[in-house]
């Protein structure tokens, strides 16, 4: 008895955290639309603020000319944007590079104290009212900074979150397919969110947030892009999303590449939901409380160990009564993981021996993220995870 009502439990968690959260969020923003005219479109009206492009790297020297000459190109009034670099701790002459080029502002200091660091001193330095972050290795759409401030024509908008897009390449691992997918996926998300209330989050990719309502960030922060956008959606301001404003770059190498980097996300993970737990209370934050609870909080720290723990039960329920047969839901059940497992097991395979097969590399991918999560829970609890980067090799 015990164990049905953990395999009904299990099975319900799963399920809403990877469909059916998705599922009343489509639902919920077509009724949405049906009783009310959209709010959160937003129009540009011809408004043209100063914005910095503030870029934190480190020891990027192979990336340094392809994301300067990205960002003159992109279409916006250069003498209305200032271009901070943060370079701190980097000895690969990446600074000195940089110092060369004229129009940007480079501040770097020899110490290596870790992203979040950089990005409270160069704060500092920051004129401009909206600050647009950007991550080093990648490239931005040209309309990507009049996308982001269009967003911000919406008063209640104190944060935009740009989207993610992987490089798909015909021959990519492993890596490549499902990071791809997941992030196809993972921006529809974002945006039925925002347009029924609020994202939830942003990337560092790409993301910007209006300067007076930056708040100096915990130094030991892992996830400092989740801190900075969650603390001002918690202040009551909506973070909204703009499809149409991407970043752009390879997929890791491969999955022991993005194991490395997945496994820091989920000690990242836990680590915001153990400092934000007050948006998890409802009564103050309405239905965002909701949105987080569903997409992040689940996703990061209930159902990576659930699904694992799922299969051990359902596992016991087939073998404590002892009927195999089909037709018994539980058996047919367990077939199914098994198959699941088996075609991530062959992904595995395939990848190792540099053998293309996306069909398999979805599932791969699926339960290998599921891990990392579990190994970055036992990671921050362990307190081991280091708030230097680690840089994931990306594919060429």
């Amino acid at each position: 008895m015990i164990l049905s009502v953990l395999f009904w439990v299990c099975l319900v968690v799963l399920f809403y955290t990877y469909a059916g959260y998705a599922l009343l969020l489509w639902l919920f923003v077509g009724v949405k639309k049906l009783l009310a005219q959209p709010e959160n479109s937003p129009e540009s009206n011809g408004y043209e603020p100063e914005i910095c492009l503030f870029v934190t790297a480190f020891n990027e020297k192979d990336y340094v000319y392809q994301k300067v000459k990205n960002a003159f190109a992109l279409d916006y009034p250069k003498e209305k944007i200032q271009y901070v670099w943060v370079t701190d701790g980097s000895d690969d002459g990446s600074p000195e590079m940089l110092k060369q080029i004229e129009g940007l502002e480079v501040y770097h200091q020899p110490q290596r104290r870790g992203k979040t660091h950089a990005i409270n001193r160069g704060m500092k330095f920051v004129k401009a009212p909206i600050v647009i972050f950007s991550d080093s290795n990648t490239v931005l759409g040209k309309q990507s900074i009049r996308e982001i401030v269009k967003c911000f024509n919406i008063p209640k908008v104190g944060c935009v979150a740009g989207e993610k897009r992987i490089v798909q390449k015909d021959t990519e691992a492993a890596a490549g397919a499902g990071e791809g997918l997941y992030w196809k996926m993972e921006s529809w998300i974002k945006r039925k969110d925002w347009e029924l209330n609020s994202a939830v989050g942003a990337v560092g990719e790409l993301f910007a947030i209006r300067t007076e309502l930056f708040e100096e960030v915990e130094p030991d922060t892992l996830l400092d892009d989740f801190i900075i956008s969650l603390r001002i959606a918690r202040r009551g301001y909506k973070i909204a999303y703009a499809p149409n404003a991407y970043a752009e770059e390879t997929a890791s190498l491969n999955v022991k590449e993005e194991l490395k980097r997945k496994v820091r996300i989920a000690a990242g993970g836990i680590q915001t939901i153990m400092r934000l737990k007050g948006l998890l209370n409802p009564f103050k934050n309405g239905i965002l409380s909701w949105q987080y609870f569903s997409h992040k909080v689940l996703r990061w720290a209930v159902a990576p160990p659930v699904l694992f723990l799922f299969f051990i039960i359902n596992l016991l329920l087939v073998v404590s009564s002892v009927n195999w047969n089909w037709g018994n839901f539980y058996a047919l059940s367990l077939y199914l993981q098994v198959l699941c497992y088996l075609m991530a097991a062959f992904g595995w395979y395939f990848e190792n021996r540099k053998l293309r097969m996306k069909m398999l590399f979805v599932p791969y991918y699926f339960v290998m993220i599921n891990y990392a999560s579990v190994l970055g829970i036992l990671r921050y609890v362990k307190g081991h995870q280091s708030v230097n980067w680690e840089k994931s090799k990306r594919a060429g």
